[in-house]
């Protein structure tokens, strides 16, 4: 059985500040129950402790973990990641995903890949992927496809401005319901826009002026209110226009 709702014992922590050593969840008691760490958390035994200060999060229908405003980035499976390729070889791509070590991407790890059709990527060119492995022993491991195997939207971003954030931001881009400043700019605006739960934000758009006002307004928004990063937006639109 799967958790679909946060324990009675961690429901009260869940968006609290929690601290190294705070204990989030008694495993004792879930023995049949199958729980995914992220970022920030750590198994000691029959407990899961924190390990970095922030806020515990929870995600159904089993994932933990302790998001901070930060800029090193700790890779979890299952995250979205914006990459850098920075070397080619025969069976792998290194990629530079901000984190404490490069990660590989297999040549293979694409739809339909086979050694008939690797994929020629030059040095810096920037990838949405998605991390399948990652540990303390290892380099993480990358894939271009989703867990079903198909490439959905991941591939090479073309074009467009990169620019990097804080891994808080990137999470608060990516929360449902859409953020406010994103939500704001969209009825504005026509852009494409991916983020990186490693503190990487790629906008495109057919003006160089909306690509900058786009990434301006996102930059300045990581600790106004909803309210006003509406406000901020609003004020963007009018320098612009006026």
């Amino acid at each position: 059985m799967e958790v679909e709702t946060p324990s009675s014992s961690t429901a009260s922590l869940v968006d609290k500040a929690v601290v190294p050593g705070d204990i989030v969840l008694d495993l004792t008691s879930m023995s049949d129950q199958t729980i995914r760490l992220g970022a920030g958390l750590r198994q000691n035994s029959d407990v899961l402790s924190v390990v970095k200060a922030g806020k515990l999060k929870f995600k159904k229908p089993n994932k933990y973990w302790v998001e901070s405003s930060q800029k090193r980035y700790a890779p979890s499976v299952e995250d979205t990641v914006l990459g850098i390729v920075v070397d080619a070889r025969a069976d792998n791509f290194l990629v530079d995903i901000k984190g404490p070590t490069l990660a590989f991407l297999p040549v293979l790890a694409f739809e339909g890949g086979t050694r008939r059709n690797i994929p020629k990527f030059e040095i810096g060119t920037l990838l949405y992927i998605r991390v399948v492995k990652a540990n303390s022993c290892m380099n993480p491991e990358l894939s271009c496809t989703d867990a079903s195997g198909k490439a959905a939207e991941f591939g090479p971003l073309k074009e467009g401005y990169m620019f990097d954030t804080s891994t808080g931001l990137a999470r608060m881009l990516l929360s449902s319901p859409t953020c406010p400043v994103l939500e704001a700019l969209g009825r504005k605006l026509s852009f494409e826009i991916a983020v990186g739960l490693n503190g990487r934000v790629w906008v495109n758009a057919s003006s160089p002026s909306t690509v900058i006002l786009v990434s301006n307004a996102i930059m300045r928004a990581e600790f106004l209110s909803d309210v006003q990063q509406k406000i901020l937006v609003e004020k963007l639109m009018q320098r612009v226009q006026g």
